[in-house]
C-alpha cells in the first residue's frame, strides 16, 4: 500500500519463480485520489473529511488483502503524512478501525524502496542513468553509474505542493543547481522516470513499451496539455479529474530535471513505490523460507 500525497494505491501481485528467475505479475491495482497533501501542505494537518476517506479506503484494502489471501503486506505513507501534525492520531485510527498498520517513511527510505525494483539490472552498464520519481509531495532523484547508485536525494518538490505554490524560489533553484552539480562528469545521461504522471505522459506519447521518449516529445506534449483548460483536458484529452491539474506541475518538474541534467531521452518502465514494496516483501519471504530450512 502506497499512501501518497495525491492518491493511495493498493497493489496485489502474484510472484512466480522460474529456474532462478523471478516474475512479478499484477493481480490488482486500485488507486483512490484522496489528496492528503492538500490538507497537510496547506494546513499542516489531515482534515476529518480526508481522514474518514483514508479509513474507509484502508478498510476496503484490508478486505481485498484478506480475500486474495496475501502472504504479507506493507503500508507506507510518504510526504503528506510526514508533514501532518496529527499523523500519529490518523495512523492509530486506521490501525484500530481498518486493521492496517501504517509506516511513515522518510525520503531516503522512499528512494530505497523504489530502487528495490532492481531496474538497474536491465540497463546497459556502459551508460549512466538518472532515476526521477515525481510524487504529490516529493521528488526522489537517484544517479546510477556502472550498475551502482552513486547519489540519491529526496526533495520536498511535488505536484500538489507546486499546484498550491508551496515551493519557494530559493529551494527550486537549489534543486536545479543540485541536479547540475551531481550530473557533471556522467554525460551522456539517460533518464528513468516513474510516478503516476510520468506514466501517463508516457502513454500519451504513444511510445512502445521499453522504448525511450525523447525529451523534445515530452516538451511538445506538455505544451499541448497546457494549451487546454482544466475542463478540456478532461473532456478532450480524456484525463481523470485528479490527473488533469497535477500533470502540469509534474511536467514542469520533469522537464526542469531533464534540462539541467542535459538529458535527451527518458525510459519509463511504469513502476513505482508500490512495486518496490512488493519486491521487498518477496525478498523478506524468501529469506524466511531459507531460515526455516536451516
Amino acid at each position: 500500500i502506497d499512501i501518497g500525497s495525491n492518491a493511495v494505491r493498493l497493489l496485489l501481485s502474484n510472484v512466480y519463480d522460474d529456474n532462478g528467475s523471478t516474475h512479478f505479475k499484477k493481480a490488482e491495482l486500485i488507486r483512490i485520489p484522496i489528496r492528503l497533501g492538500e490538507d497537510s501542505f496547506l494546513h499542516g494537518k489531515i482534515s476529518g473529511e480526508k481522514e474518514d476517506k483514508l479509513v474507509t479506503a484502508m478498510k476496503a484494502f484490508k478486505n481485498l488483502i484478506d480475500i486474495y489471501e496475501a502472504i504479507d503486506y506493507r503500508a507506507c505513507a510518504t510526504s503528506a503524512m510526514r508533514d501532518a501534525d496529527n499523523r500519529w492520531d490518523v495512523i492509530e485510527r486506521v490501525r484500530k478501525e481498518a486493521g492496517i498498520k501504517i509506516e511513515i517513511i522518510d525520503g531516503k527510505t522512499e528512494a530505497d524502496i523504489i530502487y528495490s525494483n532492481h531496474i538497474e539490472e536491465h540497463l546497459d552498464k556502459s551508460h549512466s542513468y538518472l532515476y526521477i520519481d515525481i510524487g504529490g509531495g516529493s521528488t526522489e532523484i537517484t544517479l546510477f553509474s556502472k550498475n551502482k547508485a552513486v547519489v540519491s536525494q529526496s526533495f520536498n518538490i511535488g505536484t500538489i505542493r507546486m499546484l498550491h505554490d508551496q515551493i519557494d524560489k530559493e529551494y527550486w533553484n537549489y534543486f536545479k543547481n543540485w541536479i547540475r552539480e551531481i550530473t557533471k562528469g556522467y554525460k551522456p545521461l539517460i533518464a528513468i522516470g516513474s510516478g503516476g504522471n510520468i506514466n501517463k505522459l508516457f502513454r500519451m506519447s504513444g511510445r512502445k513499451v521499453n522504448k525511450p521518449v525523447p525529451t523534445s516529445k515530452l516538451k511538445s506534449l506538455y505544451e499541448l496539455i497546457e494549451s487546454y483548460t482544466y475542463e478540456e483536458r478532461i473532456r478532450v484529452l480524456g484525463l481523470n479529474p485528479d490527473r488533469a491539474d497535477v500533470i502540469i506541475p509534474a511536467s514542469k518538474i520533469l522537464l526542469s530535471v531533464l534540462k539541467n541534467a542535459e538529458i535527451e531521452k527518458v525510459l519509463v518502465p511504469q513502476i513505482g513505490l508500490s512495486d518496490g514494496i512488493v519486491h521487498q516483501l518477496y525478498d523478506k519471504y524468501k529469506e524466511r523460507k531459507v531460515a526455516e530450512k536451516v
